[in-house]
C-alpha cells in the first residue's frame, strides 16, 4: 500500500512532510549531507583545502541512512560524457536501492561558463554576460546549459556568482557581472530563469558580500556597512529570488561585519526566507561549515560548527559529510532542513520511484550550443578605443599577431571552465571541445591577408595580451588568484612598450579577467579592444571584430581604470569619491562603465515623457526616444538610463543604472525606445536603514555610458506627496521596449 509520501498527485510540501514523519533522526541527517566521489584523487584542490578535508567515507556505512547530496560526478576528474552518465545512473541505483525508501541523492555540479564537464561547450565567463548587456541571450544561454545537465542526471547547478565587484583586483572578478547592482541583479536574474526552465536548481553565489572583501583578497573579511549591503550588494539576490525562481542559495565564506555568512541567522532566515519569502534550500560553500570552527573561530569543535550552521539556516552541507554527521543534531533544525531539501527533492521527481537511466549517447558541445556561444561572445567584445581608424584591419594587410596569448587557447577560458579548472591537471588530455585560438581565427577571417612573425615587418600589429586564468595561485586570473594591483601581470606593459617603440602601429587585444589600467599607452595604440574570457568561440567573435564581419556592441560593465593605484573604485561612488582638491589620487576611469564604441553612427532624438510630475506613492512615468543609425554599417546602440537624485537624505551615487536596451539597426534605420520609470526605482536605504522613496527633484539621464560626457538627453521629473517605505514587493526593474 501506498503512503502519501508516494502520491504524485499530492503537493510537494505534504509529501515532503509525510516522508520526514517516517523517518529516524540519523535518517533525516542524513539528507543534509552528501559524499564527493574521487575528491581524494591525484592533483591540485579545485577548493580550497580539498585535500587537508576531504575525509575517506565508508558508504556502506553510510548509504543505509540514505544520502543528500552527490558532488560534481562529472566536474572531478576527466570522464567520457556516456561513461559519466552511466556510472552516476549505477550509483544513484546503488544509493537508492541502500536506503528503505529508495530515494537517490541530488547531483550538483558546476555551471559557470557552462556544464563543467569534458567536451562540453565552454560559454563566455559571467564578465562577458554583463558585457553584451543582452539578458535574454544570457537566459537563452543558460537554458542550453541546464538541458545538457538535465540530461545526463544532474539536478543542481552552482550558478550564478550574483557578487558584484567592488575591487576588481580581486580574482573572482571574471566570476561576477560587473560592478553595477541593476546589470548583476538583471543579468543575473535571466540566467536563474533559464537554468530553472529546463529544470535544474539555480544556486544564487555566494550570499552575501563576499566580493566586498578588505584588500580584495579571496577568503577575507568584509567590513561593510549595512547601507552599502541593502543597496549594492543584496538587490541581485533579491531579484533573482523574486522575479528569477531561484529554488538554492549558497552561503558566502567571509563573515560581514564579524558574523561569518554561515553562521548568521539574520540573513540567511530572517533577510532570505522571512522578508524575501525564499522556500527553497539554502547550501553551504565547500568546506565553509568546517572553517566556522578552523577560519572563524566560532566553534571549537566540528559538531558545535555544525550546531551554528544549522541554526542560522544551511541545510546543506556541502561537498561532502564533515560536520552534519558528527554528532547528533537538535531534531527540530534537522527537521527544518529535512523538510526542505525532500521538498526539493520531491519538485525533482526523485520520490516518484523512477529509477534512473543512462541516455545511449551523450554530445555536451552540439552546434546550437557553440552558435550560442559565438553570439554571446560576438555581443561581449568591446571596442574600447579606435584613435586611429586601425579597425577594421585592411584585408590585404601585412600583419603581425604577437603576444603570450596570440596563439593559446587559454585566452578564452575562465577559472570555471574545464579545461582550466579540471583539465590542466591532465596535459595529456585533448582539451575536448575546439577552441581556435586569434591567430588560427584571423588567418580564417582574412585570408588575403599576410601574417608575419616581425612586427617590423608589418603593416598593423595585433598585440594579444591579458590574463590566464587558474585556482588558488595557479593563474593570475581566478579564484585564489587576487591581484596586487591593476598593472598588467607578467610583464606584458613592458612587452607592449617595446612593440609600440617599432612605429607599426599597434592594436592592443585583451583577453583577461579583470580590468587592467591602460592609461600608460592611452593615445598610443592604434586601437583597443577588450574581451573578457569570451570562451571557445571567443577567437572567432575577436577576430569578426577586428576584421569588420562583427561590428562591436559590447558596453563595460567594469569601470576601466587609467592608473593602477587608484583602488578601489567604481562608478557607484557618491560625490566625495570623485576627482576632487582634498585628495592627491584621482580615480577618474579611463573608460567608464557602460563605454563601448561602433563601427557606425548613431543619433539620439529628444525624450518625450507622459509626464515630469508622478507621485512617490507608486507614480510612473513612460518616456519615449527615438534612435537613428547615421552611419554606413549595420550596428547596435546600447542606450542606458540612469538617475540622478541631486538631495537625497543619506550620500547617494552621483548616478545610477535603472534601465538599459539594446538597439539593432540597419544603416539609415531608427527605433523608438519606450522606458518606463516607476517611482521605486528612486528608492534607496534612508538614515533608519528603511528603504524609503522620498519626494523631490530627479534627473533621468539617458546616455551611451555612465560618464558625463556620455549624457544625450536628461528628462526632469519630480516625485510628488509624502515620503514612502517600500519593500519587497517593490519594483525592481525599469521596463524597456524598442520599437
Amino acid at each position: 500500500m501506498n503512503h502519501p509520501w508516494q502520491d504524485t498527485a499530492l503537493p510537494a510540501p505534504a509529501r515532503a512532510a509525510d516522508l520526514l514523519s517516517r523517518m529516524t533522526l540519523e535518517e533525516k541527517t542524513a539528507q543534509l549531507y552528501g559524499i564527493w566521489p574521487d575528491a581524494n584523487s591525484d592533483g591540485e584542490n579545485v577548493a580550497p583545502l580539498q585535500n587537508e578535508f576531504s575525509d575517506d567515507l565508508d558508504l556502506d556505512t553510510l548509504l543505509p541512512y540514505g544520502l543528500g547530496q552527490l558532488t560534481r560526478p562529472f566536474g572531478t576528474a576527466p570522464v567520457e560524457p556516456a561513461e559519466g552518465a552511466a556510472r552516476l545512473v549505477s550509483l544513484q541505483r546503488r544509493i537508492a536501492g541502500a536506503n528503505r525508501f529508495g530515494i537517490p541523492a541530488v547531483a550538483h555540479e558546476e555551471c559557470l561558463t557552462g556544464f563543467t564537464a569534458w567536451k562540453a561547450t565552454v560559454f563566455p565567463t559571467p564578465l562577458a554576460w554583463g558585457a553584451s548587456f543582452d539578458p535574454a541571450l544570457v537566459g537563452e544561454m543558460a537554458a542550453a546549459i541546464g538541458a545538457s545537465m538535465r540530461s545526463v542526471g544532474i539536478h543542481q547547478g552552482l550558478a550564478p556568482v550574483l557578487d558584484v565587484v567592488r575591487d576588481p583586483r580581486w580574482g573572482r572578478t571574471e566570476e561576477s557581472i560587473g560592478e553595477d547592482p541593476y546589470l548583476v541583479a538583471t543579468i543575473g536574474t535571466a540566467y536563474v530563469r533559464g537554468l530553472e526552465s529546463a529544470g535544474i536548481v539555480a544556486t544564487l553565489k555566494h550570499f552575501a558580500a563576499y566580493s566586498a572583501s578588505r584588500g580584495a583578497r579571496n577568503h577575507a573579511p568584509v567590513p561593510i556597512g549595512p547601507r552599502e549591503l541593502a543597496d549594492v550588494i543584496l538587490p541581485p539576490f533579491e531579484m533573482a529570488v523574486r522575479d528569477g525562481g531561484a529554488r538554492s542559495v549558497m552561503a558566502a565564506y567571509n563573515d560581514v561585519d564579524g558574523l561569518p555568512a554561515h553562521a548568521h541567522p539574520g540573513l540567511l532566515t530572517q533577510l532570505l526566507r522571512e522578508q524575501w519569502g525564499f522556500a527553497g534550500t539554502v547550501v553551504a560553500d565547500y568546506f565553509a561549515v568546517s572553517f566556522l570552527e578552523t577560519a572563524h573561530g566560532l566553534a571549537d569543535t566540528r559538531a558545535g560548527a555544525a550546531r551554528l550552521a544549522l541554526a542560522a539556516g544551511v541545510d546543506v552541507e556541502l561537498p561532502a559529510l564533515r560536520c552534519y554527521g558528527e554528532a547528533p543534531l537538535p531534531e527540530d533544525l534537522v527537521d527544518r532542513a529535512a523538510l526542505r531539501v525532500l521538498t526539493q527533492k520531491c519538485e525533482l521527481g526523485l520520490l516518484d520511484g523512477e529509477p534512473p537511466t543512462a541516455p545511449d549517447s551523450v554530445d555536451l558541445d552540439p552546434p546550437h550550443m557553440r552558435d550560442l556561444a559565438r553570439q554571446l561572445a560576438e555581443e561581449s567584445v568591446v571596442l574600447l578605443a579606435n584613435t586611429h581608424g586601425a579597425l577594421p584591419l585592411p584585408p590585404d594587410a601585412r600583419i603581425a599577431v604577437v603576444g603570450p596569448l596570440a596563439d593559446d587557447p587559454a585566452a578564452m577560458l575562465g577559472c570555471y571552465a574545464f579545461p582550466r579548472h579540471v583539465g590542466i591537471e591532465h596535459p595529456e588530455l585533448p582539451l575536448g571541445v575546439a577552441i581556435p585560438t586569434l591567430l588560427e581565427a584571423l588567418r580564417a577571417e582574412l585570408p588575403g591577408a599576410v601574417f608575419v612573425s616581425d612586427p617590423a615587418d608589418a603593416d598593423i600589429c595585433v598585440a594579444v595580451v591579458g590574463d590566464r586564468s587558474g585556482l588558488f595561485g595557479r593563474g593570475t586570473s581566478g579564484e585564489g588568484c587576487d591581484a596586487k594591483d591593476l598593472e598588467l601581470p607578467e610583464g606584458q606593459g613592458e612587452f607592449l612598450d617595446t612593440l609600440l617603440a617599432t612605429g607599426t602601429p599597434v592594436v592592443l587585444t585583451l583577453f583577461t579577467g579583470r580590468p587592467y589600467a591602460l592609461g600608460r599607452w592611452e593615445g598610443r595604440a592604434a586601437a583597443v579592444v577588450q574581451a573578457f574570457f569570451p570562451g571557445e568561440e571567443g577567437g572567432s567573435a575577436v577576430a569578426g571584430v577586428l576584421a569588420g564581419r562583427v561590428n562591436p556592441s559590447g558596453r563595460l560593465p567594469v569601470s576601466i581604470p587609467y592608473e593602477a593605484g587608484a583602488q578601489p573604485w567604481t562608478y557607484l561612488t557618491p560625490p566625495l569619491g570623485l576627482l576632487h582638491g582634498a585628495s592627491t589620487i584621482d580615480p577618474t576611469p579611463l573608460h567608464p562603465f557602460g563605454h563601448g564604441l561602433s563601427y557606425t553612427s548613431f543619433a539620439w532624438d529628444a525624450p518625450e515623457a507622459d509626464t515630469t510630475e508622478l507621485p512617490a506613492d507608486g507614480g510612473e512615468s513612460t518616456i519615449r526616444l527615438t534612435v537613428r543609425n547615421t552611419g554606413e554599417h549595420a550596428g547596435t546602440e546600447v542606450v542606458q538610463l540612469y538617475v540622478h537624485d541631486p538631495v537625497a537624505r543619506v550620500a547617494r551615487p552621483v548616478v545610477r543604472l535603472v534601465g538599459y536596451a539594446r538597439v539593432d539597426l540597419a544603416p539609415g534605420e531608427s527605433a523608438e525606445v519606450h522606458a518606463t520609470f516607476h517611482a521605486d526605482l528612486a528608492s534607496y536605504t534612508g538614515p533608519e536603514g528603511d528603504r524609503i522613496v522620498e519626494p523631490g527633484a530627479l534627473q533621468l539621464h539617458f546616455a551611451a555610458s555612465s560618464a558625463p560626457a556620455d549624457i544625450r538627453h536628461t528628462v526632469a521629473l519630480t516625485l510628488t506627496g509624502e515620503e514612502r517605505r517600500v519593500g519587497h514587493d517593490r519594483r525592481m526593474q525599469c521596463a524597456i521596449r524598442v520599437k
